[in-house]
């Protein structure tokens, strides 16, 4: 039988076993409400079911879209199998001819039709390897936790069938028992024959006037609400972990990007809105979750992956005037940035590597250098001696460059790097 017709008690104590708590939540599934949805009303149903906020339960369902893509999918499937707050069934269950639901049959069909799509482009791909799946196991695992800690409160009541039968009045041969109604006795039938003038009956008792109800009191005093303190630690510790990752960035550990930062302070942000939800606070955060979920999509799927945080702020450039004083990494995060090489003598053959986040950079050669360039960037103009190239996430200028007076100048070995911006390498 469907989940929508059975009854059954709410369990004082814990569920028992894996297999008993997935039975609960089928039989005791969250009910769509018609007033606080957005939409179908999944988030408000869950929020509602487990008591906790919905917004939070939408936030998680952004989340899990953008990292790992299963948000939609998953919101799909709760519209497909969650029956509506006046529902017998769900839509799924309707379609099989289990019950009465608000979704027809062509509507759910069209729905398992963009569920599956929707599943298969999170199965075939995402942002990083697995991503799908861990998104997939996450909301899994938190509709269990959910359901083990609070799935004996707020069960919904089931909504009973409808059934309806015709009246059957009839009387005939055909009937196995008699329908017609005994003729009922007429008003003001007297089985003694008396006159009703010549009764002698006691006057009826005065009615007592109800008791006056005081006034209640217009003004009731505001209950104060306990403050969680979720919000304020998940900052400080979201700030420390944005403080920390910087600065190993700045120390030259490769692994701590823009990009890994802010997926850290938004992984610290999500476990500070899971827990406001439980404990009645952290709101606030959401302030904070919506603008790092963009800015991550956007520095995921950009061009210019691996930009820079190091180094200064502003137009800037260096002039080396030996081959000593030349270092073999250049690094500035935004603005433009020159590095001029014209001025070094010749002399051993020297590497150097010039990087910059977003900017134009230029690095000028001397004229008879023989120089091996490899050069690139994000978004933006490249153009390294006569070979150019322009327009996003383009493939590297490489080449060598002997100059005018052809091979046997001074070897230099260049990489030019930007994140966002124009990069230029000329002779002066």
């Amino acid at each position: 039988m469907s989940g929508a017709s059975e009854t059954r008690s709410p369990k004082p104590g814990a569920l028992n076993g894996f297999e008993e708590t997935v039975k609960d939540f089928w039989v005791s599934r969250p009910r769509r409400p018609h007033s606080g949805r957005k939409l179908a009303g999944v988030a408000a149903a869950i929020g509602r079911r487990y008591g906790i906020d919905p917004v939070v339960v939408r936030i998680a369902l952004v989340v899990t879209t953008i990292f790992g893509g299963f948000g939609v999918p998953f919101y799909l499937l709760g519209w497909l199998f969650l029956p509506g707050e006046s529902d017998e069934v769900s839509g799924f269950e309707s379609l099989i001819g289990r019950g009465r639901s608000s979704v027809s049959p062509a509507f759910a069909v069209v729905l398992m039709v963009l569920t599956v799509v929707s599943a298969g482009g999170f199965l075939s791909g995402s942002w990083f390897d697995g991503g799908g799946l861990i998104s997939f196991a996450l909301i899994a695992t938190a509709l269990y936790l959910l359901h083990r800690s609070r799935g004996h409160e707020n069960r919904p009541a089931p909504v009973a069938a409808r059934t309806s039968y015709p009246a059957f009045t009839e009387n005939g041969a055909f009937t196995m028992t008699d329908t017609a109604e005994a003729p009922s006795p007429a008003r003001g039938w007297d089985p003694l024959a008396a006159d009703p003038a010549g009764w002698d009956l006691p006057d009826a008792p005065a009615p007592e006037p109800p008791p006056v109800t005081p006034p209640q009191p217009s003004y009731r005093a505001p209950r104060r609400r306990h403050r969680s303190k979720a919000g304020s630690v998940t900052f400080a510790l979201a700030v420390l972990t944005a403080g920390a990752g910087v600065l190993a960035g700045l120390d030259g550990a490769g692994w701590f990007s823009a990009q890994h930062i802010i997926g850290l302070v938004l992984g610290v942000v999500g476990i500070g809105l899971v827990t406001g939800a439980f404990t009645g606070g952290g709101r606030g955060l959401i302030g904070l979750a919506i603008p790092l979920s963009i800015a991550g999509m956007v520095l995921t799927t950009a061009p210019f992956h691996d930009l820079n945080v190091r180094g200064g702020v502003g137009d800037s450039g260096e002039t080396p005037q030996s081959v000593a004083a030349v270092k073999p990494l250049y690094q500035h995060a935004a603005g433009d940035y020159e590095i001029n090489l014209a001025g070094v003598p010749a002399g051993a053959p020297y590497t150097t590597t010039v990087s910059n986040g977003a900017g134009d950079t230029t690095v000028i050669v001397p004229e008879t250098a023989d120089v091996t360039f490899d050069c690139r960037t994000g978004a933006g103009e490249v153009s390294c001696f006569d070979h150019r190239s322009d327009g996003v996430s383009q493939d590297a200028v490489t080449g060598t460059d002997t100059g005018s007076d052809g091979v046997g100048g001074q070897q230099i070995t260049l990489k030019v790097s930007n994140s966002l911006g124009n990069v230029e390498v000329r002779r002066g």
